[in-house]
């Protein structure tokens, strides 16, 4: 498919790894969210309080974002640097669990658009009401969203746990499946509390960590999903079941970190560091294939589509 449009040399070039570049991917995100907590902390008050929550997570985001480059073993060269950095760093952190949503992933590239693909409720669910869409938001925000996913992700794991299987050693593997991921998830998040501790205060993780997670993390999530997916058409052209985003540098630093707005790009070659995605677009704009994709102007017009079902239409 993506020879299509790019010669085998041109996407073998493009897709040379770097430990370098995964480094320094991974400097720059949790150095954004030191340089957040280093404002508050020099001018705590209620301005870069909110600051802070908003560039962390805003990088919570690009955390998850550089797992999916590891999920796709394009954040390091080594295949154990990006499953110990995709795992650890990047996963847990946000509560993530590196291997199952490579596996989901996976299997979303594979049947893009069809009735396999496991986002394909993304697309068919927008364009939805503004007013549905303004709920959304507030339970974003509010952190009903992000309570709910934990809360559906805690009773996923018991119900394996407590899964009655005639396989004895299936139901081990379920409870032992269970044990692995509270307890990674529990290592991370203590790791964590005891950093932010040590820099500022216990309350820091409450306020800094939990708080960003499970409101504008989920808030950004929800609309990075959207840009991608939501109303795309269903449709086998890759130009267009998919959807590329412009973004401006405020939109890159707040919901497109990591050049995660080329989005056709990716699945065009989906092993791409995510560092070249800007070079696959200048190479399909200068064949003139860029017409023929589906790009959004910018998230703002996202937006608008997403919650334009029964907008009122002006004249033909």
């Amino acid at each position: 498919m993506a020879e299509s449009y790019l010669t085998r040399d041109e996407i073998r070039a493009l897709s040379e790894r770097s430990d370098l570049w995964g480094a320094l991917l991974l400097a720059h995100c949790y150095g954004i969210m030191a340089a957040a907590l280093g404002i508050f902390a020099l001018w705590p008050n209620p301005l870069t309080f909110l600051l802070a929550v908003i560039l962390i997570g805003s990088r919570q985001l690009g955390l998850a974002i550089l797992m999916h480059e590891a999920a796709h073993m394009a954040l390091f060269r080594s295949r154990r640097l990006n499953e110990w950095a995709g795992e650890w760093l990047c996963g847990r952190p946000i509560l993530a669990d590196l291997p199952a949503y490579r596996r989901y992933h996976l299997q979303h590239h594979r049947h893009t658009a069809t009735e396999a693909d496991p986002d394909l409720a993304m697309a068919r669910a927008y364009p939805t009401s503004r007013a549905s869409l303004l709920r959304k938001v507030l339970r974003d925000l509010t952190g009903r969203t992000g309570l709910r996913l934990m809360a559906i992700r805690l009773a996923f794991h018991f119900r394996m746990a407590g899964e009655v299987e005639e396989d004895p050693a299936a139901l081990d593997l379920s409870i032992g499946y269970f044990v692995h991921q509270l307890h990674r998830g529990a290592l991370a998040q203590l790791a964590l509390f005891a950093l932010l501790w040590a820099v500022g205060a216990w309350w820091w993780y409450l306020a800094f960590w939990l708080l960003p997670l499970l409101t504008w993390f989920q808030l950004v999530l929800r609309l990075r999903n959207i840009a991608e997916h939501g109303g795309a058409a269903l449709t086998a052209d890759p130009l267009r079941n998919t959807r590329s985003t412009r973004a401006s540098w405020i939109e890159r630093l707040l919901l497109a970190p990591y050049w995660v707005n080329h989005h056709i790009e990716h699945h065009l070659v989906m092993h791409i560091p995510c560092r070249n995605l800007p070079k696959v677009s200048a190479l399909l704009a200068a064949r003139g294939i860029t017409e023929r994709m589906e790009i959004a102007p910018g998230y703002l017009s996202v937006i608008r589509m997403a919650g334009s079902r029964g907008a009122a239409r002006g004249p033909a």
